[in-house]
């Protein structure tokens, strides 16, 4: 006997990347941490947190954060969504959006978390193949109609960007929402940001996790008309993101220097990478990310990462079709980077 919907009991949960015992000592290149630390007026908002904060319930809107997040997106706040990382902005959107009769589309591979989430409300998943050269499938998205279509850009684990006006000619042709998942923007040199005031079923997600070093915070934030958030604030945890959070958070957006340097220390890095990879004879996809997709000489990528884990350094290794030939490497720091290489110059035949 189960308690549960047959669809749950049906349900491959998702599977994080791994994390390393507390205490591990490893070059830690397979969840796309940023490798630098966050803003010291976030740190320091964090140091000074006072008792009255965690004493009392959270502002059930996280008004701070969007002030903040809207004035560096060039909108009002009533246009930000705060929530418990970008997954909970994607959580709402499933609950309001998805179920039997409404699907979800997406191009694969991508983040795999869309299907488990599309999957959660028993909504059927559209998914379309990209191409080799991760070309956007445009025509067959827009074919699908579906009641939530997701396009992440950049795309992991590909890291690929698309032109403006091929995200926007998509969204004028579906009837659904249309939800551009931003996480790694800060990398990468375009976004589809302008689209959030055009095109009213068009919602764009960010997180601080990546560029603003704050994995461990776990706040993200949606933009979009606030008409279209209104329906999402229906389905919200009361009080989805937490005190503690807000106020780091608030602090970090406002801090752009900082967080504008480390990305072009990651953008820099990850250039470099791309050149030591080659040498090795990986090929490696164009990234806007702080990643790259690496197909090691022969494809042998399993090996290479069981290989590599083993000397204690975690690459990303994603066992399913067109992946398992690939691997996905966080940008790290360049020593980082650099004892990768070595490792792998040591390791291949």
């Amino acid at each position: 006997m189960s308690y549960f919907r047959p669809n749950i009991d049906e349900l491959a949960a998702y599977v994080p990347g791994e994390q390393p015992a507390p205490g591990t000592r490893v070059i830690k290149l397979n969840t796309n941490e940023n490798p630098y630390p966050p803003s010291p007026a976030a740190l320091k908002v964090l140091h000074d947190l006072d008792a009255d904060a965690l004493r009392r319930y959270p502002d059930p809107m996280a008004t701070a954060v969007c002030r903040a997040a809207g004035a560096v997106c060039g909108l009002e706040a009533d246009w930000v969504l705060a929530g418990n990382g970008s997954d909970d902005l994607l959580t709402m959107i499933m609950r309001a959006c998805a179920d039997d009769n409404r699907s979800v589309a997406y191009p694969m591979p991508t983040y795999v978390l869309y299907r488990t989430l599309a999957q959660i409300q028993d909504a059927r998943c559209i998914e379309v193949d990209f191409d080799d050269d991760y070309n956007l499938p445009v025509e067959a998205l827009a074919a699908a109609q579906a009641a939530v279509t997701l396009v992440a850009m950049p795309n992991s684990p590909s890291g690929t960007v698309w032109p403006l006006e091929m995200l926007d000619d998509l969204a004028g042709r579906l009837t659904g929402m249309l939800v551009i998942d931003e996480a790694y923007a800060d990398f990468a040199e375009s976004n589809a940001l302008s689209l959030v005031a055009s095109r009213p079923n068009v919602i764009v997600l960010r997180t601080l996790s990546k560029g603003y070093s704050l994995a461990g915070l776990r706040l993200g934030f949606g933009l979009a008309n606030p008409d279209l958030l209104a329906g999402l604030v229906k389905v919200k945890d009361s009080y989805n993101v937490d005190a503690v959070a807000c106020r780091v958070a608030a602090a970090a957006l406002a801090d752009q220097d900082h967080k504008n340097a480390n990305a072009r220390k990651v953008i820099a890095s990850r250039q470099r990478l791309v050149g030591a990879l080659t040498e090795l004879g990986f090929a490696v996809w164009p990234s806007q990310s702080n990643f790259l997709l690496a197909r090691p000489p022969g494809g042998q990528a399993q090996a290479l990462y069981q290989a590599l884990k083993a000397r204690g350094i975690l690459v990303r290794y994603f066992k399913q079709a067109r992946l398992d030939d690939k691997l996905r490497i966080t940008v790290g720091t360049d020593d980082e980077n650099d004892a990768l290489t070595a490792a792998i110059r040591e390791l291949l035949p």
